[in-house]
């Protein structure tokens, strides 16, 4: 956006009510909003390609920022509470407008410049807060948490203000993702989705990517028609994994002097070695942890430890409790866990990460692993009459169904600990538990991917 001559920039954390939960905001993102839902109005809106003027009085959840036009929500990427604006409507659904900024008559003091060279209006939406200052953002954050879970979940802000505590912050603000993940670029290389025109923003420079990802990129010369998709990983021990995603099974013809390994998903998701090892490894909480390609890992890997911590502070395990792992990857939870329970079940679908899980915790006689998918399980364990003390469950993005509660109701489990990476889903789930009789004791959120959106939140209920 432009900027023009105007009032002073807003004190930093703009108007008081931006640091506090909003409790007005309408719709939940451009992706994932009630708005979504509803079907569109016959017959063009007058509002396209009209300029309004703006005031943003909220961040909404999915990177956007929201104003009002004539009583509709009106959402704005790359703006900031508390800022005054002109902006140009791209998109009318009805209850919710989609706008793009063009000129800032009053900035927020929060405001501050982006590293990126790819981020702005219509280039790479894989961050949308590098224009915010990153003790901001871990505010705007929090706010947008606990306006999901009023407005979603519909709590009352006395119970939010009782369980919710500050948002725990990342160590790292650049550079801390291990795992990029690139589509191929129509013009030519690999990069990431843009912003509202749609397309691949090939990459030239990515700060959030940890710095060896964008050298190993650099120096790849790929011509791999069948390749969707493209993949690098690094482990903690330095090594970079290269994964493609390819629609069929078609090996390609390779040669690197790169020290490398590389491995193909097929479209079932199984993976094939091609070079090197067919797993990376991540240390974490002094642990050693294998994942296969394909499975499941969380690209900030030097915050897992912090998000753990967190985790078993929920769980408060004395030690002869009997415990769930439920989407449970390639078993850390249950290798942290492990000291402080008597009996662990790991319940994993994924194939190769359920393999992983057994190799990763082949030490402990007292863990149990169960390949499959977590509603049939448990409803075999219901069946069997099991019963359990406590529950972990990282499921994702989409949460939880009312099958699992119950099941967990039915084995007896009187704490649960969630761990949700989307607080639409988590408030919803929030409500389906409270509703099933348990209480919710805390909510700790630990930022595990600044400048962007992305929340992941831990969640203790008991019954």
């Amino acid at each position: 956006m432009a900027s023009k001559a105007g009032p002073k920039p807003q004190p930093r954390g703009g108007k008081k009510k931006n640091r506090r939960a909003h409790r007005n905001i309408q719709t939940r993102s451009s992706t994932s909003s009630s708005a979504s839902s509803k079907k569109r109005p016959k017959g063009k809106s007058t509002l396209l390609g009209k300029t309004i003027k703006l005031e943003i009085t909220d961040m909404a959840q999915g990177g956007f920022a929201m104003g009002r036009h004539r009583g509709k929500a009106v959402f704005v990427p790359y703006t900031l509470p508390g800022e005054s604006i002109s902006a140009e409507i791209y998109q009318d659904r009805g209850s919710a407008i989609f706008a793009r900024g063009k000129d800032l008559y009053a900035a927020s003091a929060d405001r501050v410049s982006a590293r990126c060279a790819h981020f702005g209006l219509g280039r790479c939406w894989a961050c949308q807060f590098q224009h915010i200052d990153y003790q901001a953002q871990l505010l705007l954050k929090q706010d947008v948490l606990a306006d999901q879970l009023a407005r979603v979940g519909k709590l009352p802000d006395s119970l939010i203000d009782s369980v919710m505590r500050p948002l725990a912050p990342a160590s790292e603000q650049w550079g801390y993702n291990h795992r990029l993940s690139l589509s191929r670029a129509a013009a030519g290389g690999w990069g990431l989705p843009r912003q509202a025109k749609g397309g691949i923003e090939a990459l030239a420079e990515c700060h959030t990517a940890h710095p060896d990802l964008m050298d190993t990129l650099g120096k790849l010369d790929i011509d791999y028609e069948q390749a969707r998709r493209l993949v690098l990983q690094r482990g903690s021990d330095d090594r970079i994994m290269v994964i493609f995603h390819v629609d069929e099974e078609v090996a390609p013809a390779l040669h690197t002097d790169l020290p490398l390994s590389v491995n193909l998903l097929l479209p079932d998701n199984s993976p094939i070695n091609l070079i090197g090892a067919p797993y990376s490894t991540v240390s974490v909480a002094d642990r050693a942890i294998r994942i296969t390609a394909g499975s499941y890992m969380r690209p900030n890997i030097n915050q897992i430890g912090a998000l753990a911590e967190e985790v078993m502070r929920a769980l408060e395990l004395g030690g002869g409790e009997k415990a769930l792992d439920l989407y449970a990857g390639a078993g850390f939870f249950s290798a942290v866990m492990a000291e402080r329970a008597e009996l662990i079940t790991l319940v994993e679908s994924y194939p190769p990460a359920a393999n992983d899980a057994e190799f990763n915790l082949r030490q402990f006689d007292h863990i149990d692993i169960v390949e499959g998918q977590v509603e049939a399980v448990l409803g075999d364990m219901t069946a069997g009459s099991a019963r359990y003390d406590v529950a972990l469950v990282d499921p994702p993005g989409s949460g939880i169904n009312g099958a699992i509660v119950d099941s967990l109701l039915g084995l007896g489990v009187r704490r649960i600990v969630y761990v949700s990476g989307d607080p639409a889903s988590l408030a919803r789930d929030c409500r389906r538990l409270i509703d099933a009789g348990f209480q919710l004791k805390s909510l700790q959120a630990v930022d595990m991917a600044p400048q962007t959106f992305y929340i992941t939140a831990v969640a203790a209920f008991q019954r």
